[in-house]
């Protein structure tokens, strides 16, 4: 998908009465201690895939959102979520740890809210993630499927260009110190300062009508 330039963006959804409720804890057992980090390689997979495609991922998560679940819906660049949906990193409660998915969590969470998630093993509902910043909005069940579709319009409309560097830059920038932070700033801006989107950008801007994005 991230090579299809027909595809703007990505939206994840569960197939059935859930989002994802996690691993299959079928598979836990019968494994030996050098089978457990290449079973655990193909879990983690998925935060960097979404990471480092240049497209835009939404999550579009209804009923649960569960350990890997959970982590696969912070590790989304968006998620619109359905009122009542439960998110929650439970493998405490079975003598575990969710450590793989309070990675992408524990960015929009503080310190305590994410030992609180990952040692308590409590479920949180939607409205309360929205309040923490997990999500980025919660909306009514029936309407999940079209406010997320509303949602990545508003991505669609924009340079396509502009969207994947802005992405690349978030992050390359998140882990960078101060400084470095505004030194990547300035490449980015430069670069983008030559490209044909932001010059019919800003002269669509000034003529008053929308912009032809050509992605160059």
């Amino acid at each position: 998908m991230d090579e299809d330039a027909k595809v703007r963006v990505v939206i994840v959804k569960g197939a059935g009465k859930v989002f994802s409720t996690g691993i299959d804890v079928s598979e836990f057992q019968g494994k030996t201690p050098s089978e457990y980090p290449q079973w655990l390689t193909l879990m983690d997979q998925m935060y960097f895939t979404i990471a480092s495609i240049g497209k835009p991922v939404i999550a579009m998560v209804h009923g649960y959102a569960v350990a890997n679940g959970a982590g696969l819906m912070a590790a989304a660049d968006f998620a619109i979520v359905a009122e009542g949906t439960q998110i929650g990193t439970t493998a405490i409660n079975v003598g575990m740890l969710c450590t793989g998915p309070i990675i992408p969590m524990s960015y929009s969470l503080g310190k305590k809210k994410t030992l609180e998630m990952l040692l308590s093993g409590e479920m949180i509902d939607a409205k309360e993630a929205e309040r923490l910043g997990l999500v980025n909005k919660v909306v009514p069940a029936e309407k999940l499927e079209e406010e997320t579709f509303a949602f990545a319009q508003k991505l669609i409309d924009k340079s396509p260009l502009a969207i994947q560097m802005g992405k690349h830059f978030y992050y390359q920038m998140i882990d960078m110190p101060f400084q470095q932070r505004f030194a990547l700033h300035r490449e980015v801006m430069a670069w983008l300062c030559t490209a044909e989107d932001a010059h019919e950008g800003i002269e669509a801007f000034i003529e008053k009508r929308k912009p032809i994005w050509k992605g160059k």
